[in-house]
């Protein structure tokens, strides 16, 4: 997932990104739903595919062809393979000097760990995030999706950029990027080193509340639906404090600073949780963004697809698709005004370009090399 997503990113702004599959297909073709690919319609638009079994010698050679014309390219093995396939970083950039490597790995490509295999699911459970996520009486909860795969794509496609602009810079050198899932993951707790190194503390479990902002969490609405609050910052809390008919908290102590807020974090869910408790969603949201607080639905996705901002920014859009009319997905993030992204084809069946790039590189369908 963090190859394809962070292809993705460049897919989408005009890069042609050529995806070479072995025989049998990206693994992500087979993560179905109902019997179709979703995931792989969703990561492997704007991008072309080219089915080569690496094995065989006239095959290697069409790799190298592309690999002699390329910016960037973008391997997500265990560290090692790519060695022992003759495609090493040093092999690499004696073809192309020029050439940035994306090498993307659990671990990183040194370490004790950079031989084991390393899922996102692995190293959202060892970089703490699990640890962090959940309720205090319950056991550690694991994301459910690919997160960390995610937080790692999007690092690749922006290094990804400032390698080429540094290449384009000084002198058109390429170099070797090492993207670690695991350090990805880990710069998601942000200060929490930091505040162990110092303070000793590990930050606990809180459900939906959180360690360094108070009020905020989950409430229950009369009608049962869900809203998120957040009062992260004085002026936010004071105000809510004061919409829900509490205000002498505001000159209570105990509730007097974020930090105190947080200490006390029970007594203060517990009086904005009744208030929310006597009011349907609809009617508490406009009450509490009436008064400026920070406040929204918890959406699953059809209320998310129904919602009339969601429609009018356009943030979900349909593709043309193979298999469908069209296909609902995540418009191009983020938007620029003088340079936006853009849809230019839907996901690739396996090989779908293959004729079209052996023609390009100057190859016959037999792989063979024309005069």
């Amino acid at each position: 997932m963090a190859g394809n997503m962070m292809s993705l990113q460049l897919a989408d702004f005009g890069a042609d990104v050529i995806k070479v599959e072995p025989p049998e297909g990206d693994p992500l073709r087979d993560w179905k739903e109902d019997g179709h690919s979703f995931f792989w319609k969703a990561y492997g638009r704007n991008k072309r595919s080219i089915c080569l079994n690496l094995r065989e010698a006239a095959q290697m050679d069409v790799l190298w062809a592309l690999i002699e014309t390329a910016d960037v390219f973008i391997e997500n093995y265990r560290p090692g393979t790519l060695e022992k396939m003759g495609l090493g970083p040093e092999t690499l950039l004696a073809r192309n000097p020029k050439l940035v490597v994306m090498r993307i790995s659990g671990f990183g490509q040194t370490g004790p760990y950079a031989h084991l295999p390393g899922f996102g699911t692995i190293v959202e459970a060892m970089s703490g995030f699990a640890a962090r996520t959940g309720f205090p009486d319950r056991e550690p909860v694991l994301p459910p999706l690919a997160l960390a795969d995610m937080i790692a794509g999007i690092y690749g496609a922006s290094a990804a950029m400032m390698a080429l602009y540094a290449r384009d810079a000084r002198g058109g050198a390429g170099q070797v990027i090492d993207l670690s899932l695991l350090e990805s993951m880990f710069s998601v707790l942000g200060p929490e080193a930091g505040i162990f190194s110092k303070t000793g503390q590990i930050k606990q479990r809180v459900g939906s509340a959180s360690n360094t902002a108070s009020p905020r969490n989950v409430y229950r609405c009369a009608d049962g639906s869900y809203v998120a609050l957040s009062g992260s910052t004085q002026a936010v809390a004071r105000r809510i404090f004061e919409i829900i008919g509490h205000p002498e908290m505001n000159a209570d102590p105990r509730f007097a600073t974020n930090s105190d807020r947080v200490k006390h974090r029970d007594l203060v869910d517990g009086v904005i949780s009744e208030w929310f408790a006597t009011r349907d969603r609809d009617v508490a949201l406009e009450e509490m963004r009436a008064a400026g607080a920070t406040v929204g639905p918890v959406y699953d996705i059809a209320d998310a697809l129904a919602d009339q901002h969601f429609v009018e920014r356009e943030i979900v859009v349909e593709l043309d698709d193979d298999s469908f009319d069209a296909m609902p997905m995540h418009n191009v993030v983020p938007r620029l005004s003088a340079t936006p992204g853009q849809f230019r084809r839907p996901a690739p069946a396996l090989n779908q370009h293959g004729p079209e790039l052996l023609a390009e590189l100057g190859f016959d369908r037999q792989f063979r090399k024309q005069a």
